[in-house]
């Protein structure tokens, strides 16, 4: 695989990332995905919530969690509370209820912190990705399996991909900001 292909791989994985984390964020309204980081002690070992059970929105402002199994509503409610998410479940027989409150300025700019730390995160495992792969292109230089030519276009697309990735993660950021701030 060339060192072009091999970095824009890279480099999409580490968006997809960043997008999988943004969908854990939570907005202005409900979003089963709000859980799909919650882990729940089931048997004798750790679960996801989506692997347990069906996560639906009932109402405005409400999710509603409905187990394959009934005995696993009491883990699930505990590991929701454990998650820290600022959620209160409620078991309600075979399901679960979680209500979601409206976000208030102060959380919402809190979350806004987090979405934009989680930006410049995704922006620096790009730069990494960026400098492993220059490093790599030029021990292909040293190692005579390239020329100086071949080099120097290899090292200006990768930086064109790294400019192409960070736009892309600032674009994202700024959609997420907006719909955290919406209220």
């Amino acid at each position: 695989m060339s060192v072009e292909k091999e970095t824009k791989k890279k480099m999409e994985d580490a968006l997809e990332a960043l997008r999988v984390e943004y969908r854990n964020l939570r907005t202005g309204r409900p979003n089963p995905a709000m859980l799909d980081a919650v882990l729940v002690e089931v048997y004798g070992s750790e679960m996801k919530i989506r692997d347990l059970a069906t996560v639906s929105i009932q109402e405005p402002r409400q999710l509603v969690i409905t187990p394959y199994d009934a005995t696993t509503a009491g883990p699930i409610a505990k590991g929701i509370e454990k998650a820290n998410l600022n959620l209160q479940a409620i078991l309600e027989g075979n399901m679960v209820r979680v209500p979601v409150p409206a976000l208030t300025e102060e959380m919402r700019k809190e979350i806004s912190k987090q979405a934009k730390k989680r930006a410049e995160d995704a922006k620096i495992q790009i730069r990494d990705i960026r400098r492993r792969s220059n490093d790599l292109v030029k021990k292909m230089k040293t190692d005579g399996d390239i020329t100086e030519d071949v080099m120097k276009r290899d090292e200006k697309k990768v930086q064109e991909l790294t400019d192409q990735y960070c736009k892309d993660v600032d674009t994202l950021f700024k959609e997420k900001e907006a719909d955290i701030l919406s209220v």
